[in-house]
């Protein structure tokens, strides 16, 4: 897992490879929530999976391979990573009336705290989700 901050461990972590399906999303969905039942956080987290895991498996050469699904919880964050077989890549424009996708995650996330990382080969999409307070 590679944007944690650096010299922080996780405090815990999970990490599951689906099949490159849609009904693997829920799948890594229900995963992920049991993994963080009773975190505060964890509708935040388990919509922000939900995103990654869907554009991997609908935008990606993961459609009929596999995923991997990545969680850590740390004190001050939760880090997530979805790792998909790569390919070609389009980016969409935003819709404001209807955010989905990345915009979901830009929005739970915030600006700088998400990110792609890799191309045709492989990709990597982080999201960091801050927790106020905690």
């Amino acid at each position: 897992m590679g944007r944690a901050a650096a010299g922080q461990a996780a405090a815990t972590g999970y990490a599951g490879t689906f099949p490159g399906r849609p009904d693997q999303v829920q799948r890594a969905r229900h995963e992920v929530a049991r993994y963080l039942a009773g975190h505060p956080s964890a509708d935040d987290a388990v919509l922000a999976v939900s995103e990654l895991a869907s554009n991997a498996v609908l935008h990606s050469r993961s459609a009929g391979d596999f995923f991997t699904v990545s969680v850590e919880v740390h004190s001050a964050y939760i880090y997530i990573e979805v790792e998909d077989a790569g390919g070609l890549w389009h980016p969409k424009l935003p819709d404001p009336e209807r955010p989905h996708g990345l915009a979901v995650v830009e929005l739970l996330a915030g600006v700088d705290n998400w990110g792609v990382d890799g191309g045709e080969g492989g990709r990597v999409v982080w999201a960091r989700l801050e927790l106020d307070g905690q």
